[in-house]
């Protein structure tokens, strides 16, 4: 019963207006409502304080020849001051972007500060009504009646406050005209009270009328303003949220912080278990995400699987790391979807304004800036914004200009790595790697450029290039070699890529057999469902399929048993390790043993000694690649790397 007295106090004294019958809400709504609740009280109180002002000086000349005019005289200072002051700062407040959200605690100190105010009117009839003349008499009446009607409109949407403004002018003039024993007072007093129910009731009735026409705007801005699947705010209630923040840090310079969230492994869990998994697992996701911040701010669903936080009145940076740590720490436990456990994690960039921006792309982009370099140092990562994140932002941009006109400009070429058949001594075909010469920069690495052709888009012209101008050396090569290319996963989407092989093909006048496409296990595991028709159209266009990276990826022979592929890549890993770690060893021969069954080629990668050569030939490994065998060579150096007798020199059994 007590736990029960004290929530209903604290609800009375916090505006809710359940306390009083009215419409009940959960606390994030409420904390709307008296937003939007203040927010009109701020709009009424410039005025009102003026007029409390007004009023006092009016009062003060009404009693001048009053036997109370020194104490009438103080109480009309300390009044009229103390409305010139709060009439000020209502007036800056009401400057500030509109809140979101208004705390208990901040509509407590309203309701007191409504109190006191009345309270200061209820002294009035008390304290000068007995002495002062007919004339002041009237006034103080006609002050009192104001006030009254004054404070039933600027708290006309709060019961609470206009009760406690109210009920101490009521008590005033009650004590007041009760002792004087006037039937003319007494029948004022009568007035006063029937006015004073009809203003109540009118308080009531528009406290309720405005509580539930927020409620229904609320409902209705969810559908523009909430993310449906996981009920969080999105992208458009995000910016909004953000420039709110913009400009209370420009009104009144109240600093805070903007952390942006990345899930690391959603389109593994998306694309191993299906949509409806995945789906799930956001749901799930935003669940803890928003029990780790502050009861006013809310974690906004961004993108896919992109979560971003603005935490208002920041006081000190290691507040946004607190709520960075608590999101990593939220994904220590696992998820339980379907029945199964699902691991996941993120990384958190944060940015601080204005130190790190004041506009919302500068933040935003340094915020992505931020996230990108906790990306590359691993899952669970927290990165504050740095100046050298900005110059690699930068750097990246700049990048992927350059890379836009980088086929016009003859920038890219190819390069080719023989195979090795280790049974016959003889090098069996070659793959096409991609290399990138910048005029300023030099060689570009793969690991720099590709990723970001992945990201604009560039992925599928530089493929259709690739694919062209290897097809086009192959022509030139003997009729038993083939050429590798390796299949980017973005390219999956581009079922245009299968008219460009074939044009490729028929235009170099070379047999389909002879074009090897190169995919690797992560890539059937993130792309397989849109990637199945790609690969059974080259697969009945007679081109070969190779597994790279064999042994890094998930659920290999699913697709080994999906897919007819003509040859398994052994990754370089195990290759380079097999010799001085027993599992590595096990491994390789494993593969090589599953292939041969299958009938199917293995190559191994990564070959760079005579000893790891000489161990692959007596586990009976088909070919090999490497730099023992030779580095890449451009196209013209092929030629003669076929007509060399090292090889068979060398490497004969």
């Amino acid at each position: 019963m007590r736990t029960q007295t004290t929530s209903y106090v604290a609800r009375l004294f916090a505006g809710d207006l359940s306390a009083f019958g009215g419409p009940a809400t959960d606390e994030a709504v409420a904390g709307h409502i008296r937003a939007e609740q203040m927010s009109l009280v701020l709009g009424y109180s410039v005025g009102i304080m003026l007029a409390n002002a007004c009023n006092a000086i009016v009062l003060a000349v009404a009693l001048w020849q009053s036997p109370d005019r020194v104490p009438a005289l103080i109480w009309a200072a300390a009044v009229a001051g103390a409305a010139v002051g709060f009439g000020l700062q209502s007036h800056v407040a009401r400057r500030i972007t509109k809140p979101q959200f208004v705390s208990r605690r901040a509509m407590y100190r309203l309701v007191r500060n409504a109190f006191i105010l009345g309270a200061a009117w209820g002294i009035v009839p008390v304290a000068f009504f007995a002495d002062a003349s007919s004339g002041g008499q009237l006034v103080i009446t006609c002050l009192c009646a104001g006030m009254l009607a004054g404070g039933a409109l600027a708290f006309a949407t709060i019961p609470i406050a206009a009760i406690a403004f109210t009920a101490p002018i009521f008590l005033g003039i009650a004590i007041c005209l009760g002792q004087n024993g006037d039937l003319a007072f007494l029948l004022i007093a009568f007035l006063v009270v029937v006015y004073g129910s009809v203003l109540l009731r009118g308080v009531f009735v528009n406290s309720f009328s405005f509580a539930r026409r927020v409620m229904r705007q609320i409902e209705a801005e969810r559908t523009v303003r909430l993310d449906p699947l996981t009920h969080l705010p999105n992208r458009v209630a995000f910016n909004e949220t953000l420039d709110a923040a913009l400009k209370r840090l420009a009104l009144s310079g109240e600093e805070f912080a903007v952390l942006l969230l990345d899930l690391d492994r959603f389109k593994e869990v998306n694309d191993q278990f299906g949509h409806p998994a995945g789906d799930e697992f956001l749901v799930l996701v935003a669940s803890r995400l928003q029990r780790c911040t502050r009861a006013a701010e809310h974690v906004a669903r961004i993108g896919g699987d992109e979560f971003a936080l603005v935490m208002a009145n920041l006081t000190r940076p290691e507040d946004a790391l607190e709520i960075a740590e608590r999101f990593v720490a939220a994904f220590s436990e696992p998820f339980q979807i379907e029945g199964r456990q699902i691991v996941g994690a993120t990384s958190v960039g944060i940015v601080l304004a204005p130190r790190d921006g004041n506009t919302p792309l500068d933040l935003m982009k340094n915020a992505d800036a931020a996230l990108y370099r906790a990306k590359k140092a691993g899952p669970g990562t927290v990165c504050f914004f740095e100046q050298a994140d900005d110059r690699s932002s930068r750097e990246r941009k700049a990048l992927r200009a350059d890379l836009a006109g980088a086929i016009a400009r003859n920038e890219l070429f190819l390069v080719f790595q023989p195979f090795l058949d280790l049974g016959t001594n003889r090098i069996t075909g070659f793959e096409a790697l991609l290399r990138w010469h910048h005029p300023s920069r030099g060689l570009v690495p793969p690991s720099e450029f590709i990723p970001v052709a992945e990201e604009t888009g560039l992925i599928h012209e530089i493929g259709e290039w690739v694919i062209r101008r290897a097809c086009a050396t192959l022509a030139d090569w003997p009729e038993d070699i083939r050429v590798a290319v390796n299949f980017s996963a973005a390219q999956f989407h581009n079922t245009a890529i299968l008219q460009t092989i074939v044009q490729a093909l028929a235009e170099a006048r070379i047999a389909p057999h002879r074009l090897e496409i190169e995919i690797t296990e992560s890539m059937l595991l993130s792309k397989y469902g849109s990637a199945a028709t790609v690969l059974n159209a080259l697969l009945e266009l007679g081109v070969t399929l190779a597994l790279d990276d064999f042994g890094t990826g998930f659920s290999s022979l699913t697709y080994l048993r999906k897919l007819p592929f003509s040859r398994i890549k052994i990754d370089q890993s195990f290759i380079r390790d097999m010799l001085v770690q027993p599992d590595c060893a096990a491994i390789v021969k494993s593969v090589i043993s599953l292939a041969r069954d299958l009938r199917i080629g293995a190559v191994a990668e990564g070959v760079e000694t005579a000893d790891q050569l000489e161990y692959l030939r007596q586990i009976s490994c088909d070919e090999v690649q490497g730099y023992l065998i030779s580095r890449p060579v451009a196209a013209d150096g092929v030629m003669a790397l076929l007509e060399t007798k090292k090889y068979r020199a060398i490497y004969a059994a």
